[in-house]
């Protein structure tokens, strides 16, 4: 499945470059312009990386701050528990613009003008940084059953077995937070685009087929907390 990159960047020559580069490469690319549909588009979709750049258009009701725009979009989205790895695209350069963008959470700075392949590099490096440690990691529920997480794929005993896209990252989701309840907003809010309609019905079918695999005990629900995958 190819990485999904948030792109934010309001000069169209470089930003139509950068599409179509990072599309040659197998990433899916989302385009935006400005800080506020940047941030809106960081809440509706999950994405594996956010390229931003630092001086771009603030966008209807962006909050006014001393930072600018690209710095103000990421400080929202961390203080917002928003991990996503961030890399500022940028043509300052001075060490308090650098501090700055550390200080509100990026990952990575990449001064204008660059060269494409050193872009790629960065986001791959930053990319194998969020698994490495994960690379091995496993969740093992017994009978030669594990879910592997950084492929967030079930195994028993080496052969795959099938679910779908959503029941594979609810068990992820509900295993990033075992013994701990995960309410059914939130769950809608991870699984579903902003453009599809939650389903409460789909939602017990994909915990009916999870528990199938597991074990129906290794997932409780409560009607007011959620779900809670019991370790």
């Amino acid at each position: 499945m190819a990485a999904k990159i948030l792109l934010l960047e309001d000069d169209f020559m470089l930003s139509e470059i950068l599409c179509e580069f990072l599309e040659e490469q197998d990433f899916d690319v989302t385009h935006c312009e400005d800080a506020t549909s940047a941030l809106n588009l960081a809440y509706e979709k999950k994405f594996d990386i956010w390229i931003l750049d630092v001086k771009v258009p603030e966008g209807d009701d962006f909050l006014e701050s001393n930072y600018l725009p690209g710095f103000e979009l990421l400080k929202s989205l961390r203080e917002a528990n928003k991990t996503t790895p961030c890399i500022f695209i940028t043509s300052l350069s001075s060490i308090k613009d650098l501090q700055d963008g550390y200080i509100v959470g990026c990952d990575d700075f990449i001064k204008k003008p660059f060269e494409l392949l050193e872009l790629k590099l960065r986001i791959q490096t930053l990319l194998k940084r969020v698994f490495s440690n994960r690379i091995d990691e496993f969740e093992d529920f017994g009978n030669g059953v594990r879910f592997y997480f950084v492929s967030k794929m079930v195994y028993c005993n080496d052969k795959v077995i099938s679910l779908t896209q959503k029941e594979r990252l609810l068990l992820n989701l509900l295993l990033q937070n075992a013994n701990s309840y995960v309410s059914q907003s939130t769950i809608f809010e991870e699984l579903w685009d902003i453009d599809q309609e939650p389903s409460e019905l789909s939602l017990r079918a994909y915990i009916k087929n999870i528990r199938k695999i597991i074990g129906k005990n290794k997932i409780v629900n409560s009607h007011n907390k959620g779900y809670c995958y019991v370790r």
